[in-house]
Parts: structure tokens; sequence; C-alpha cells
């Protein structure tokens, strides 16, 4: 990842892709993304460039501004409670680094 103020942004949309592409191949049996996969991860990556707090980004889960439409937020939700454990076993240490910033506040 390349250094900068959108650095952080940058991070997040990668996970937010990681977890989506996952859920989407493994959950939904995809081998690429679907519409409505798609769709989510265009929106994210949108929502995520407008973020407000840039590099001192938190976690989407701890900020508190929350900025996703309602029906965006349940279904990112859904794909984060299936892919979040699994990202464990496919994307170690991005995972962590999402944890630790969580962990962190």
């Amino acid at each position: 990842m390349g250094k900068g103020k959108n650095n952080r942004i940058e991070e997040e949309q990668r996970t937010v892709e990681l977890m989506i592409r996952l859920y989407c191949r493994y959950k939904e049996g995809h081998r690429t993304l679907c519409p409505e996969c798609r769709e989510m991860l265009d929106y994210s990556r949108v929502r995520l460039s407008r973020c407000p707090f840039q590099k001192d980004k938190r976690t989407c889960r701890l900020c508190t501004i929350h900025c996703y439409r309602p029906d965006m937020k349940r279904r990112i939700r859904k794909v984060m409670r299936y892919a979040g454990p699994r990202m464990l076993w496919y994307h170690p240490l991005i995972a962590l680094r999402h944890l630790w910033r969580e962990y962190r506040g």
C-alpha cells in the first residue's frame, strides 16, 4: 500500500473488497462477483472515498457517522458476519490488522 493521506481509506477499501469477494464466492457460489455484490463493492468504495475522517478513519463499526443507506448497511453486515471470521483463514494479516484497529479504538 502506498504512503499518503488516503492510505487508511485504501486499506479499508481493500479489506471490504476481500470480504465481499469471499462472501460472493463461498456463500453464494459465484466465481466472479454477482451484480448485487458488485453494486455493494462499488457503493462501499464511494462511501469510503468520501469518509470525512480519511487518515484518522476507524473501522466502520466503531464510527460515529454511519454513512451507509439502511439497505446497504444490512447487506454489508450480512457479508461481514459471514466473511469476518473466515478472513482469519484466507487473509490473516489483513484480518489481524483490522481487528487491531478495532481493539485500539
